[in-house]
């Protein structure tokens, strides 16, 4: 992964040979607070979901977040963020193993980080906002379309119920969304399941 500060991305990552990665409701806590305490010092959260076998997440680095990591006084490749996420990842995997005794790696071994940003990729008329809406809503309506739950309400591991009313979260920033996405808080007092255009869920992946 590689990172440019104050452009946004969607980063996600599943199960190793598609396994589940979360088990109970505290596993689910659990990861979001490390994600709380461990990521955000170095990006900003737009929003997330996290299902049984994988997770997205839309955020933003800032500028530590993108500096180069320096070991025995060299520069590496490695960014501050990029090894945090990693870090979190191998922290969660030991917690899971020692609770289901088993071993071996949980998620698989990359995790992706794909740029949203306008840049020469969007060439079919597209705006960046619909490129990052499309992105906002894919993550939020992906336990729906899994059939986890009937309304996207119900699933409390993702930030659809902080943006729509139905919960007080303060994981994302809201402002920052606001802004990306070209919106006001108007839109979220109404929700509608969006149709999501398959030829931009290519680009977010």
């Amino acid at each position: 992964m590689h990172f440019v500060p104050n452009d946004v991305y969607h980063v996600y990552n599943r199960g190793n040979d598609k396994q589940q990665t979360f088990f109970q409701e505290r596993n689910y806590l659990h990861f979001l607070n490390k994600v709380r305490t461990e990521w955000r010092r170095y990006c900003e959260i737009v929003c997330y979901c996290l299902m049984p076998n994988h997770f997205h997440f839309m955020l933003s680095p800032n500028e530590q977040g993108c500096e180069n990591i320096t070991l025995s006084g060299k520069s590496t490749h490695l960014q501050n963020l990029s090894k945090t996420i990693g870090a979190t990842l191998g922290s969660y995997t030991k917690a899971i193993n020692i609770q289901n005794n088993t071993i071996g790696n949980l998620f698989q071994k990359k995790t992706k980080a794909k740029n949203l940003s306008l840049d020469s990729r969007l060439t079919d008329n597209l705006t960046n906002t619909d490129y990052l809406m499309t992105c906002f809503n894919y993550i939020h309506t992906n336990p729906l379309k899994a059939r986890l739950v009937h309304s996207l309400k119900d699933w409390q591991y993702s930030s659809f119920p902080d943006y729509y009313g139905f919960r007080n979260g303060t994981l994302c920033n809201k402002s920052l969304a606001l802004q990306i996405l070209g919106l006001t808080e108007d839109y979220f007092t109404n929700f509608n399941v969006p149709e999501i255009d398959e030829a931009v869920i290519k680009k977010i992946f």
